[in-house]
């Protein structure tokens, strides 16, 4: 998660660990970027738990990826194609540094906005996106929006947001959670919003 800082002033943690997969304890420097909070591990454990723990064949978007921690997760737990979007230049650097050293060949790195990157972006390609915009930026609701389109029929999309995440119409809180201010949820469609 990005914000201006972790919990009540704490400086964000040198580095987070790939809690599965075939990258699993691996670590993850945190660059000194202003603004970067990433997805603490439990909550990143909770989460894959609840996607299942082997992401075999699965297509991935980690938007406003920070230090990866998600998409590169997603990757360790066999998906095919994971693309981490981050435009800020040394966060990317690291990202793609990182993907790298691990051989997380079936990640890519963009640099670019992710709600404009989003707005090009091939329809219904994904399996799960990864939505963890800025802390208190309100991109919360418009990057929401940028993604629904990208998700395949039985698709999925987690939300982390500083407030309670309301699905939009047609879809429901599969899962929800919380951390300390961070409020996260698995969103899927509702059955009678599948096409067909």
């Amino acid at each position: 998660m990005k914000g201006p800082q972790t919990r009540a002033g704490a400086a964000p943690p040198g580095f987070v660990r790939i809690v599965g997969g075939r990258f699993k304890r691996s670590k993850l420097p945190v660059p000194a970027v202003p603004g970067l909070r990433p997805t603490p591990d439990r909550v990143r454990e909770t989460l894959f738990n609840w996607l299942g723990a082997h992401l075999d064949g699965w297509r991935c978007l980690d938007a406003f990826a920070g230090t990866g921690a998600l998409g590169l997760e997603a990757a360790s737990r066999g998906a095919v194609e994971v693309v981490l979007v981050e435009r800020e230049r040394r966060a990317a650097e690291a990202l793609e540094s990182n993907a790298r050293r691990l051989g997380a060949d079936t990640a890519r790195v963009v640099r670019d906005d992710a709600i404009a990157w989003m707005s090009r972006a091939e329809k219904g390609r994904f399996d799960v996106v990864f939505l963890d915009p800025p802390f208190d930026s309100g991109l919360g609701e418009p990057a929401l929006a940028a993604a629904l389109p990208l998700v395949a029929d039985d698709g999925w999309i987690y939300v982390e947001s500083p407030g309670l995440v309301n699905p939009p119409a047609g879809w429901a809180a599969h899962r929800r959670g919380r951390a300390g201010a961070v409020h996260f949820a698995l969103l899927r469609r509702e059955p009678s919003a599948d096409p067909g």
